[in-house]
């Protein structure tokens, strides 16, 4: 009796592979989809997170900026009332 070949690579990988069934591609593109959705909720969700911090980070610096441009018109206001003052009392 003659001795069995092994099986081709090819063989190997027919067998290893299942048979795909419309249902079996459908399912498997279905989970898919729900780990895309599931991943891009989770970016979504971080993404909301930032601009929220970003809202609060540049309320405060307009708070501070707004309190910078008072000064600065208050400083000038007070110069140029001194500066008249002094213009009209000599």
């Amino acid at each position: 009796m003659p001795a069995k070949k092994a099986p081709t690579r090819a063989k190997k990988q027919a067998k290893a592979t299942k048979p795909t069934t419309p249902t079996a591609l459908a399912l498997k593109a279905l989970e898919r989809i729900a780990k895309h959705e599931k991943e891009c909720g989770e970016r979504w969700a971080e993404c909301t997170v930032e601009l929220r911090e970003l809202k609060e980070a540049s309320k405060s610096h307009a708070a501070r900026w707004e309190k910078l441009a008072w000064l600065v018109v208050g400083t000038v206001l007070t110069t140029a009332l001194a500066g008249w003052v002094t213009v009209i009392l000599k």
